[in-house]
């Protein structure tokens, strides 16, 4: 069973890891993730870069990753009044991934997303 999110994650974030680790279900086509950002999610990411108003478009990349995923295992998470930042290794089709991600938060909404990872280790390993 992969490892949770510490007892001091915000609940945005407990309900992100879940909708991420509980595959497509989970994911009932972005509907529950939608609810867990802001109108105009920043996101910066490896692949996409930085979007400055991204909601659509991370919700697209998220559905690709969750069909394509297939464990998660929260490795280290940090908290404070100015945001969050999970480390988490994905298991992809050709081995594991490693991924930080930064969250902000507005309204107990994810507002800002930095997403780090190898681009082109995700890819080679079945990400999409």
């Amino acid at each position: 069973m992969p490892a949770s999110l510490s007892p001091n994650a915000p609940e945005v974030l407990r309900d992100y890891y879940r909708i991420l680790q509980g595959g497509t279900a989970a994911y009932q086509e972005g509907v529950r993730m939608r609810e867990l950002l802001t109108d105009h999610l920043d996101f910066t990411g490896s692949l996409a870069g930085h979007l400055a108003d991204a909601t659509e478009g991370f919700l697209q990349g998220v559905a690709g990753f969750i069909g394509t995923v297939r464990d998660i295992e929260i490795v280290q998470d940090v908290h404070d009044e100015s945001g969050s930042a999970v480390l988490y290794s994905a298991t992809m089709p050709g081995g594991p991934v490693a991924f930080a991600e930064f969250f902000t938060f507005e309204d107990g909404r994810i507002n800002t997303l930095n997403l780090h990872y190898n681009g082109p280790e995700y890819l080679d390993k079945g990400g999409r």
